[in-house]
């Protein structure tokens, strides 16, 4: 389950830095470690490559320097999604983190179904 959520939480990263302006692969790793996410290009280029395929990134190539550069931009339906992780965290935030009292109907134990 970390590991699902940990993925989960770099996708949100990466959209959420490609709603602000065009993004590329090593200035997204060099991010992501900077908040301890410590990637290979293995694990990175997938995971936007998926993203892109979801049409929740739109690619675009540069040249510069002699070489391409592979910028990635969120699209509309990339924001869309931001956004609606954005209100799913803020619930789970306020249930998890905000609420530290008993839950008032805990429902149906293990043992009694």
């Amino acid at each position: 389950m970390l590991r699902d959520l940990t993925l989960a939480i770099i996708r949100l990263h990466i959209l959420y830095h490609a709603t602000r302006s065009p993004v590329y692969g090593a200035w997204l790793a060099e991010e992501l470690a900077r908040h301890g996410h410590r990637l290979s290009p293995g694990t990175l280029y997938p995971a936007l490559h998926k993203m892109q395929e979801e049409g929740l990134l739109l690619r675009e190539d540069r040249q510069g320097g002699g070489r391409i550069r592979k910028y990635y931009t969120a699209t509309a339906q990339g924001r869309a999604a931001l956004d609606e992780s954005r209100r799913l965290i803020a619930e789970l935030h306020r249930e998890l983190v905000e609420d530290s009292g008993p839950d008032p109907d805990p429902g149906p134990t293990s043992r009694e179904e």
